[in-house]
Parts: structure tokens; C-alpha cells; sequence
């Protein structure tokens, strides 16, 4: 008997076009989602959902993941069972100019951090 084929998981990254000013701004407001941007800047790659430190529960965590991708501020992608995360400044900047760099410096910032590019 042939095992039934599976099609890869896959994520929904909504387009920068969708993603509304409020939404964002609602997205970056909460510190646990701000360290988490941090995180990714500080790293200068992408991030599997495990490797961030969060003072969060890990359905938590999944949450603020999920308010992030929403956001556009993140694209996540599987690589076999894994979720990876990056940041989407490239696709936000035609969106709203400037505001996620601002954010992400913002982010880095506060959380005594600095990123890789410096």
C-alpha cells in the first residue's frame, strides 16, 4: 500500500500592500513582540521560533509570532518542521517609509542590544 503524499507546510505572509498602519503600530506596542524584533535585528539572520529568549510560555510565544507575521513585520517560512523567522524591512519600506528601520532601531535600542550591521 503507497504512503499518501503531504505537501509542505506552508505560511501565510500577507503582502506589505495589506498590512494597515494600525495593525502594525498594534503589533509593535507589546515588549515581549518589540525583544523579539530585537532579537532578529541583533542577529542579522533568520531565526527558528525556538532560539528566541522570551519570558513567554511557548503557545505565548506562537501568539506573538503570529501578531508579528500579520504585521508584515516578519515572514516566516518552514524549512522541514521548523518555523524561520526574518524581517521584512525591504517589503514594508514602500509601504511606510522608514518606519520599521525606525522601529527595529527603536527595538534594538531598548533592549540594550546592537545589531549586527554596527
Amino acid at each position: 500500500m503507497a504512503r499518501p503524499k503531504t505537501s509542505p507546510r506552508t505560511v501565510d505572509n500577507p503582502p506589505a500592500a495589506e498590512v494597515t498602519l494600525q495593525q502594525f503600530l498594534e503589533a509593535v506596542a507589546d515588549p515581549v513582540r518589540r525583544s523579539m524584533i530585537a532579537q532578529l535585528a541583533v542577529a542579522g539572520r533568520d531565526l527558528s521560533c525556538g532560539t528566541f529568549d522570551l519570558p513567554v510560555s511557548r503557545s505565548t510565544a506562537t501568539h506573538h509570532f503570529n501578531v508579528l507575521r500579520e504585521a508584515g513585520i516578519i515572514r516566516q517560512r518552514y524549512e522541514g518542521t521548523t518555523k524561520i523567522n526574518s524581517l521584512r524591512p525591504g517589503d514594508l519600506d514602500g509601504r511606510f517609509p522608514g518606519l520599521l528601520a525606525a522601529v527595529i532601531d527603536a527595538c534594538v535600542r531598548e533592549n540594550g542590544q546592537v545589531t549586527a550591521a554596527t
